[in-house]
């Protein structure tokens, strides 16, 4: 029989009711299991006391269910955000806080780059600033010979220079959605969603997912979760040709690695029937440490890039009414395909618009094939409102909320987007849990920085940038939000039978904390230290 090695902790919050705090928790073969006091184990055989953590408090190890594994490897670029941020080597980068600052970063960062190299950008957001839209003008100023690209901090919109828009052919005689024209009927530089984008992206040889087809991007999105105690993390839009998966497949299987990895398959470029088979192929790849088979929908845009579909009344600044990726009869086709090929579906929706055409899609394919327990995702679900909530219920349905807009965006949500009114209610982790549902919360790294401590604390405290509480009825407890980066988490990929929980028969993931978040204010929440994780039984300190 294989050894059992028993850990004491400060304290062991285990999710579990049966037992909801303990000191010891009993591991074998990389299982728990016991759960309780220096004596849990014994009637299991000889054990082995473990004191490398009895100063530590113990949690489910967390569960980021929607984050892209670019979030490790975006920094190749220059960054040009408004926010300071950290990259995944603990470096410091500024935000950048005017046009004028970005573009002295810019030329900057193009001196590093080799003669006639595109530059490209990430993270910058125009809501921030209060000048005119960055347009090509601005970044003509960098250079007129080599094409720039700046992508936004939502990676639904980008701009870019007049070299860049030559390449994609873009003019005054352009006829594509989502190309912004001036007054003049020239574009400004400013594209919208990925049909706009993508002619730009691929001139430019910018690809999302070839970001994540290097070890060593892999090895460091285990790194960068590991240090903020997360254990199991997607990719959510992921490409999953035959390579990718082999890549994944090694290095996720390497000693010591880090965290289990569930990469979702975007469920684009082929028709429904064809997705749906890809996906359920991919299921015989899976691992203990890596998991296939869901496939993520992505419906509308932006709500801060006014690309999210929004019901009446619109955007308060008179914005049309978004772009759909998918249009609405996409959505009910791969509804209805995925729905009855047994297929899990993500779905992203962030406008009240998109919400209510994937219920719509989810009751037709409900009416069409029966599926008990489906339990397909809606992601992100920043405007739903209860009535939404409660079809999700009755549809089966679980809701993985983006609770970090609030305090990055919410501000500016309030008085430049969906007006006061709906962004009191925006990110409605409360109304979610009344309606009965099974609620996750996220930081869909790299649009707003991992760390699920401070994605909990945004659902606890709704404090925005300027340090205003935006819904105050919305706000959930410390306990609440705690089991939305766990079990909630888990329960959103199909995985609460291994993970998200310490109790008998689960997987030994831990989060290695300094403080009991449940013994601090809520608003000390995004403070507690990670000190890092136990991935299957494996210690791994920082």
């Amino acid at each position: 029989m294989t050894e059992i090695t028993v850990f004491e902790a400060r304290k062991i919050l285990t999710m579990d009711p049966n037992r909801p705090e303990a000191t010891h928790v009993a591991v074998r073969d990389g299982y728990i299991l016991a759960v309780g006091d220096a004596a849990c184990a014994d009637q299991w055989g000889e054990v082995r006391h473990d004191r490398s953590l009895a100063d530590k408090v113990l949690t489910p190890g967390f569960v980021e269910g929607h984050a892209h594994i670019m979030a490790s490897a975006m920094w190749s670029y220059a960054y040009c955000g408004y926010h300071d941020r950290t990259d995944p080597d603990g470096r410091l980068w500024p935000g950048r806080q005017t046009i004028e600052e970005v573009v002295a970063g810019l030329k900057d960062y193009a001196a590093t780059l080799p003669e006639g190299a595109p530059i490209v950008g990430w993270g910058f957001d125009p809501i921030f600033l209060t000048s005119e839209r960055l347009n090509r003008s601005h970044l003509d100023e960098i250079s007129r010979d080599r094409p720039i690209a700046i992508i936004f901090s939502n990676f639904h919109l980008l701009c870019a220079n007049s070299k860049a828009l030559e390449l994609a052919q873009y003019d005054r005689d352009t006829n594509v959605e989502g190309v912004l024209r001036d007054a003049s009927g020239e574009p400004t530089g400013e594209l919208q969603e990925m049909a706009a984008m993508f002619p730009v992206m691929r001139r430019l040889g910018i690809d999302f997912s070839d970001l994540g087809r290097k070890d060593e991007v892999i090895r460091r999105f285990g790194d960068v979760a590991q240090r903020e105690g997360v254990t199991t993390m997607t990719d959510l839009f992921a490409t999953l040709e035959d390579e990718d998966v082999a890549r994944m497949v090694r290095v996720t299987s390497e000693p010591g690695y880090p965290l289990r990895v569930v990469p979702v398959m975007g469920a684009v470029g082929d028709t429904a029937e064809n997705i749906a088979a890809r996906a359920k192929a991919l299921r015989a790849h899976s691992t203990d440490r890596l998991r296939l088979g869901a496939v993520k929908l992505m419906t509308d845009g932006s709500i801060q890039g006014w690309t999210a579909r929004v019901k009446w009344p619109g955007y308060v600044g008179g914005q049309p009414n978004g772009i759909w990726n998918l249009a609405p009869e996409q959505i009910f086709e791969l509804c209805e395909v995925m729905h009855r090929e047994g297929v899990h579906m993500h779905i992203h929706v962030n406008g009240d618009e998109a919400s209510e055409v994937v219920l719509d899609a989810i009751e037709a394919a409900a009416r069409k094939a029966s599926w008990p327990g489906h339990r397909h995702v809606l992601q992100h679900c920043q405007m739903m409102g209860p009535d939404q909530f409660h079809r999700c219920r009755e549809l089966g349905l679980s809701v993985n909320i983006f609770a970090n807009h609030i305090w990055y965006f919410g501000d500016q949500h309030a008085a430049l987007t969906i007006g006061e009114d709906r962004a009191r209610r925006m990110d409605a982790c409360r109304s979610a849990l009344d309606a009965g549902l099974n609620v996750a919360v996220h930081s869909d790294a790299p649009v707003t920085p991992l760390g699920p401590l401070f994605t909990a604390w945004c659902a606890v405290n709704r404090l925005t940038g300027s340090g205003r509480v935006l819904g105050t009825a919305q706000r959930i407890s410390v306990a609440e939000a705690l089991y939305a980066i766990t079990l909630g988490a888990a329960q959103t990929l199909k995985m609460d039978d291994e993970i998200g929980s310490i109790e008998c028969g689960k997987r030994a993931d831990f989060a290695v904390l300094g403080d009991d978040p449940l013994m601090l204010a809520p608003e000390a929440l995004k403070d507690v230290p990670v000190h890092g994780t136990v991935l299957g039984g494996e210690v791994q300190l920082l």
